[in-house]
């Protein structure tokens, strides 16, 4: 046996990395669906219909906090197998962050219910639906943005948003990355539905974390003390 192989402890090596890894998605997921579930519920119930989309953005109202705590639950995550602690991550991650999370996830998906009535009630064309869209897309790259710092830092909530805005740009990779994580749920939930793209929640919440990561890096280094 080799000096190296000898020096790695139980729980340490690749294997049990992988284990580690898939046994805190799994967690992390489990309890997504738990703090999710009173408006996924409802969201599921709800017909695929223009006049519907107010009522799915309240809908989705817990899911907002829910994320949060997983990306927390995910950064935090422990790579030995003999030291997993996600649900207690997770629930930390909840708490602390559920008041600072609301603030900017419940503006959002305000915004994103008017833009989605204008375009599917109101019939909206030309220009103005071309322009709808791209405000939705950047809307949602900002609050991707947004709910990674304040489930990973402790910012008032006007000073996330900033933040959130600044790194659209001063991060164009990340909010690429982004924008393809947004093409992939949409693509899921247009081709299966909303219940396939909400059971890769944790999944895309640590897709969400490694395009954030030199965003993270950055804050870390430039706005904390």
């Amino acid at each position: 046996m080799s000096d190296t192989t000898a020096g790695i402890r139980f729980g340490e090596g690749p294997l049990a990395r992988a284990c580690a890894l898939v046994y805190t998605l799994a967690v992390v997921e489990s309890l997504f669906l738990l703090t999710a579930v009173p408006g996924l519920a409802g969201l599921v119930l709800l017909s695929r219909d223009a006049g519907n989309i107010p009522l799915a953005a309240l809908c989705l109202i817990p899911a907002g906090p829910a994320l949060s705590a997983a990306l927390y639950a995910l950064h935090h995550r422990r790579l030995d197998l003999t030291d997993l602690r996600p649900g207690a991550a997770f629930w930390r991650g909840y708490r602390v962050n559920l008041r600072g999370v609301v603030k900017l996830w419940v503006p959002w998906l305000l915004w994103m219910a008017v833009i989605g009535s204008n375009l599917a009630v109101a019939g909206v064309g030309g220009w103005w639906a071309v322009s709808s869209v791209v405000i939705a897309v950047a809307a949602t790259l900002w609050i991707a943005n947004a709910l990674v710092i304040t489930s990973l830092f402790a910012f008032r909530a006007r000073d996330v948003a900033r933040l959130a805005a600044y790194f659209l740009t001063r991060s164009p990779r990340a909010s690429l990355g982004n924008a393809c994580l947004l093409v992939l749920a949409a693509t899921v939930t247009l081709i299966a539905s909303e219940v396939a793209a909400v059971l890769l929640a944790s999944v895309l919440a640590s897709l969400l974390l490694l395009n954030g990561r030199t965003m993270i890096a950055e804050v870390r280094e430039r706005f904390t003390a």
